[in-house]
């Protein structure tokens, strides 16, 4: 590794030697981030609150999603965390709800809905949420009234995202 710059007393810093807990509250640096999306439809029972299994990663940088099991988002900084979801959708009919849940809290900490004038379509849901970098997790889940709703496998139309907007 070669040198990334001299500190006031001499010495240097290696390059990449800087981790999130070297750095004061409030700079972001290296925090996580990830982006997941669905690779397989999911068929859901209609009117019924579902967790949605986004199952592939485009990338997790701090392996802090869970694309297997649990479908969910949990840091290892803590801090102010920006979500983003999309959800595509067919078979669905009435209010669309996606809702983002922290720790499985069954009143969603943000929900936002669709009313479609069709049976698919698209909602989406973005949201500022602290989360302490231990225990603190979200996860996405859909209400879509309907016979059968299916969300659909679309990298581009159904993801789940996050970023450290900033540390705390």
């Amino acid at each position: 590794m070669g040198r990334s710059r001299d500190l006031a007393d001499g010495s240097y810093i290696a390059d990449g030697s800087i981790v999130q807990a070297d750095l004061a509250s409030g700079v972001v640096g290296n925090g996580p981030a990830f982006r997941a999306y669905k690779s397989a439809t999911q068929t859901i029972s209609g009117a019924t609150w579902t967790k949605v299994t986004f199952n592939t990663e485009d990338f997790d940088t701090a392996n802090c999603f869970d694309s297997s099991t649990n479908y969910s988002f949990t840091p290892n900084v803590a801090g102010y965390y920006m979500f983003n979801t999309l959800l595509d959708f067919y078979n669905g009919s009435g209010s669309v709800t996606v809702a983002l849940r922290k720790n499985g809290d069954t009143t969603p900490y943000q929900y936002v809905s669709y009313f479609p004038t069709i049976t698919g379509g698209m909602v989406s849901n973005n949201n500022l949420i602290y989360l302490n970098g231990s225990t603190d997790y979200i996860d996405v889940w859909a209400y879509i009234p309907g016979t059968n709703p299916v969300i659909t496998a679309n990298q581009r139309g159904t993801c789940f995202g996050a970023i450290l907007a900033r540390a705390a």
